[in-house]
């Protein structure tokens, strides 16, 4: 069983900057797609970031295009978001997630394997 954990969240003013981290627990990431989504209180979990298996691929939704970029090291089994410009509005849990099947399907929320969540929270 692969498991993912998501690291680095936590409270920063608006327009400051953070890094998360998505660690699997076993070499999963050569292979797979990965991404990054969020939920906001009383919303539902959307998609953020996707990158494909060799790092070459990589989507957004608008909303963070040139504020966030997504990035992997497969020798460290590692996804990272990097969160620049931050905006109160980006407050939400972030989790990471993924599959096989392709960025297509990532951003589509079809992922095999997704993470607990790690709090970001953007004061005003």
């Amino acid at each position: 069983q692969v498991q993912l954990v998501e690291s680095g969240g936590g409270l920063v003013q608006a327009g400051g900057s953070l890094r998360l981290s998505c660690a699997a627990s076993r070499r999963i990431l050569s292979s797979y797609a990965m991404g990054w989504f969020r939920q906001a209180p009383g919303k539902e979990r959307d998609f953020v970031a996707a990158i494909n298996w060799s790092g070459g691929l990589t989507y957004y939704v608008d909303s963070v295009k040139g504020r966030f970029t997504i990035s992997r090291d497969n020798a460290k089994n590692t996804l990272y978001l990097q969160m620049n410009t931050l905006k109160p509005e980006d407050t939400a849990v972030y989790y990471c997630a993924a599959g096989p099947a392709g960025v297509g399907s990532i951003r589509l929320g079809r992922a095999d394997y997704w993470g607990q969540g790690t709090q970001v929270t953007v004061s005003s």
